[in-house]
């Protein structure tokens, strides 16, 4: 089973005095936050609020306007490469190749983490998709779309998972696959940070709720 190199409980990011300015409207400012290893933080808010910002500033995809993200207690972006390899970021569009299909989708994640081949169509039967594996993904509905966006979740090394929404398009019975699948990466000491207008269910204590106010 896979399991991380720090213990649960082990810090692995920290935020200290967040700002964001987005075309001139103060979207945050002075925000921190922490993830240990084992927790997970749901950012909520209003839209408009900044939770795909802040997503993107702690993924390290774009640069605060004021304060510090550090990694594992080293700043980024000293720190980038190290945490790029420890990190699935998976923001609110699927992040697939449409023209490509589910199977070589996946293949291309597979390779570009120098992970070995595996019996991926067994996956995406376990996500839904038996019989859809080698069709275009520009031919799946939205919701097919994001199974595969996340089946990487299922093959992933990266210990920090940053999701914005990805609930998306997913009906019950893949939200509460999903789910399941949070709780065992949890539980192996991974972190979760996400945002998600549907409500968790997850029966698991470290989970935290950060809320971002709107600011006009």
């Amino acid at each position: 089973m896979l399991s991380y190199p720090v213990s649960t409980g082990q810090m692995l990011l920290q935020a200290t005095d967040l700002s964001c300015i987005r075309q001139d409207r103060v979207l945050f400012e002075q925000l921190s936050l922490q993830l240990a290893a084992g927790d997970l933080l749901q950012i909520a808010g209003k839209n408009g609020a900044g939770k795909s910002s802040l997503l993107r500033l702690l993924a390290n995809l774009a640069t605060p306007t004021d304060g510090q993200v550090h990694y594992l207690q080293h700043a980024l972006p000293k720190a980038a490469a190290d945490y790029a390899a420890n990190l699935c970021y998976i923001g609110h569009h699927s992040g697939i190749h449409e023209h490509l299909t589910a199977i070589e989708n996946i293949s291309f994640w597979r390779a570009s983490m120098e992970l070995a081949a595996a019996d991926d169509y067994q996956l995406l039967a376990q996500l839904g998709l038996a019989g859809l594996e080698d069709i275009p993904c520009r031919m799946l509905s939205a919701g097919q779309q994001r199974r595969v966006s996340l089946a990487r979740l299922w093959f992933t090394p990266s210990q920090i998972w940053i999701l914005d929404e990805p609930f998306t398009a997913l009906d019950q019975a893949a939200i509460g696959l999903l789910q399941q699948h949070f709780l065992t990466h949890l539980q192996r000491g991974g972190g979760i940070i996400l945002t998600t207008h549907q409500p968790l269910t997850l029966d698991y204590p470290a989970i935290r709720k950060l809320e971002l106010a709107y600011r006009w």
